[in-house]
């Protein structure tokens, strides 16, 4: 199984707060999607057609990518309380409307997706729904919540993200740290929405990393409430574009980690002033032309928001 390795740096505390207003019209829209969507689940067995997508029972499985190849057009049936695991460490590479039904309630504490570039090349994650989250926290036997993207230490090429939602996680939305320790790999994560998460949202260490165009929510009403964005050494990442509510808990824009410093350039953001932002080890958040503190978190425009609008690759009205 593809696991995700800890630092001594995943605490992610809650701090108490007000609830600062909040336009919920996309954050409600996706959780009503989730409680009306029409199931489209087959019959008998572990995998069933359908016009077009393919359903996948969870069942303990892994699912590994060679270098080239297209996932694409899979709903995936969290409801029978397995796990399932797809890993991704070649080159070239593309994962393309998929979307997860049900809560992940194995308690394995891996990573949904374990992936990496190995060969320096360029690969997609794209119209992926991840909303349903993970019910186990870091309170499990092994210590580990459920992760839903970790990124390998090996990664030396480029991760494009976009138009992925990622709500309710134990252990982290986009865990994309690793490879500033090693591989130096960068990933951009574009349209995209991660809310409810523990420890972080988004999470990137190398230069030439950033977060664009995005959204990051956190109420703390699923009892996760982790960092916004958090850059790790040795960066600099970029935030641009994005919109950072936390409504008073944890940290905003956290940099640095584990001793080291990073540096993290915000633009054209706005970022939740009460949740603030961290500078550990002498890092710097430079905050630069038109950052605001006034964020509105919805979900981007494109974003899937149930699982059979992922897997179909096309947008529910």
């Amino acid at each position: 199984m593809a696991q995700n390795p800890r630092t001594s740096e995943t605490d992610s505390t809650p701090t108490t707060g007000r609830n600062t207003k909040f336009t919920r019209r996309n954050y409600v829209r996706s959780l009503a999607a989730m409680a009306t969507a029409t199931t489209a689940l087959g019959g008998a067995g572990s995998v069933a057609a359908q016009d077009d997508y393919e359903v996948i029972e969870a069942q303990g499985q892994t699912i590994t990518l060679d270098a080239g190849e297209t996932w694409e057009n899979k709903l995936i049936d969290m409801t029978t309380g397995q796990d399932i695991v797809i890993t991704a460490h070649s080159s070239d590479w593309t994962v393309r409307n998929i979307g997860f039904k049900g809560e992940n309630t194995s308690g394995t504490g891996s990573a949904t997706f374990g992936i990496s570039d190995t060969a320096g090349g360029t690969c997609t994650v794209e119209n992926v729904y991840l909303g349903d989250g993970s019910s186990t926290g870091n309170n499990n036997p092994n210590g580990h919540g459920q992760t839903a993207f970790w990124v390998a230490p090996d990664h030396s090429g480029h991760i494009d993200f976009s138009n992925v939602n990622i709500q309710k996680f134990a252990d982290n939305a986009i865990y994309g740290s690793a490879p500033g320790t090693n591989g130096g790999g960068t990933i951009h994560i574009d349209s995209s929405f991660a809310a409810n998460c523990y420890v972080s949202h988004f999470r990137l260490a190398t230069e030439g990393s950033k977060v664009t165009n995005s959204s990051v929510y956190v109420d703390g009403s699923e009892g996760y409430a982790g960092r916004g964005i958090w850059g790790w050494a040795p960066g600099a990442i970029e935030v641009k574009d994005c919109q950072i509510e936390m409504n008073g808990h944890n940290t905003a824009i956290d940099a640095g980690a584990n001793g080291k410093p990073t540096q993290v350039v915000v633009e054209n953001s706005d970022y939740d002033d009460q949740a603030g932002i961290a500078e550990h080890a002498g890092s710097n958040v430079k905050l630069g032309d038109d950052v605001g503190t006034n964020p509105d978190a919805v979900i981007p425009e494109g974003v899937p928001t149930s699982p059979e609008e992922a897997a179909s690759g096309t947008e529910t009205k």
